[in-house]
């Protein structure tokens, strides 16, 4: 393909790899539609995209899985060792297997994912798809190095100045994340085996599918039970709870106990699951024995939950932006003032194990 000059205007370079002509051409509109971003190659194949990727800069390289000559997991490494810092967004279909290897690309060093739309999906499907698509790129292309707006938090653990709290050892730990978390929740639950006995519920940004292989991860890494939340599930302790995908997870109040709930509400943030809806559950069934814990992904789910959080009495801490893929939902709930840390991921499970046995 011709290979448009930098624009003036576009600052985002995007490479496009998948098997199918039809897909780069619709990938490719949609992202040179936009201002900031321009597609400047595009392959067929992993081979192709690796030789391409020799000849240009690129930011993010949006990454088929199944392709001929060279599937996307066999070109992840090389495309990750030609470009170090190139971000890479998977792209696939909706199945177990794809979303078995989406998840091992992750662990690889792949930024995110994005669920293809299949054929004969509806206009809204599609929609969403394009939006996404955008987004995602978007994103990861604008937390390139040398491209984030705000210096990097310090590698050690920040205090932020807000009034001091009385020491509470809290019921339960909740944590909301999106792009680049699934590595930074399997590393968490790997460093806190054995650690807490606190039940803990996340919402993780994924499809249906993917939250399911998400938990069976999250339970071999961690050594505790953990699955998909189900309707009307007592909260109990050592146990895990991820929100299935396609659903909000919250936790009500029910004959003496917390119980998960259910809900196909409209998306929040555009996104359902949305941490926010968990958050404002959790302030108002645990009070002030909550510490929630926000991880890296684009967009500021949670902050508003967050807020709950604090004026119930509970705390949160967010991961840094030296170690966050994007760090768009943690500086969104740091920017709220009420944060208690920003914490780097190499000391954010001692953290969270110190302050479940101790409450500081």
């Amino acid at each position: 393909m011709a290979v448009p000059a930098r624009s003036v205007t576009k600052s985002i370079n995007v490479m496009v790899v998948d098997d199918s002509a039809v897909v780069r051409g619709l990938v490719s509109r949609e992202i040179d539609a936009e201002p900031d971003l321009c597609v400047v190659a595009s392959a067929s194949n992993g081979e192709m995209a690796v030789m391409e990727l020799r000849r240009r800069v690129v930011d993010v390289i949006v990454l088929d899985i199944e392709m001929p000559v060279m599937d996307g997991m066999t070109a992840l490494p090389l495309l990750l060792a030609e470009q170090p810092g190139v971000k890479v967004l998977i792209a696939s279909t909706l199945t177990r297997r794809n979303g078995e290897i989406s998840l091992k690309a992750l662990q690889l060093g792949a930024a995110d994912y994005l669920s293809k739309p299949e054929a004969g999906t509806t206009l809204v499907t599609a929609e969403d798809f394009k939006r996404d698509l955008v987004a995602k790129v978007r994103a990861l292309g604008s937390a390139c190095s040398g491209r984030a707006t705000a210096s990097p938090t310090p590698a050690s653990p920040v205090t932020l100045a807000r009034p001091a709290a009385v020491a509470v050892r809290p019921e339960v730990i909740v944590i909301g994340g999106s792009t680049g978390a699934p590595p930074v929740l399997v590393r968490l639950f790997e460093e806190l085996r054995g650690a807490v006995r606190q039940p803990i519920l996340l919402t993780q940004h994924m499809p249906p599918t993917f939250t399911a292989l998400l938990a069976e991860q999250l339970e071999r890494s961690g050594g505790r039970p953990c699955a998909e939340g189900r309707d009307g599930e007592p909260i109990v302790p050592g146990r895990a709870y991820v929100a299935p995908g396609g659903w909000h997870m919250t936790v009500a109040a029910q004959s003496g106990l917390r119980v998960i709930r259910l809900d196909q509400e409209p998306p929040e943030n555009f996104c359902r699951p949305a941490v926010d809806p968990l958050f404002r559950s959790i302030a108002k069934a645990y009070g002030s024995r909550v510490l929630a814990v926000v991880l890296t992904g684009m967009g500021s789910d949670g902050a508003k939950g967050c807020e709950a959080i604090s004026q119930a009495g509970g705390r949160f801490v967010v991961q840094d932006e030296a170690s966050s893929a994007v760090w768009g939902m943690p500086g969104a709930a740091a920017r709220t003032g009420l944060a208690d840390r920003i914490v780097p991921l190499a000391q954010l499970a001692s953290f969270i194990a110190q302050a479940a046995e101790t409450g500081v």
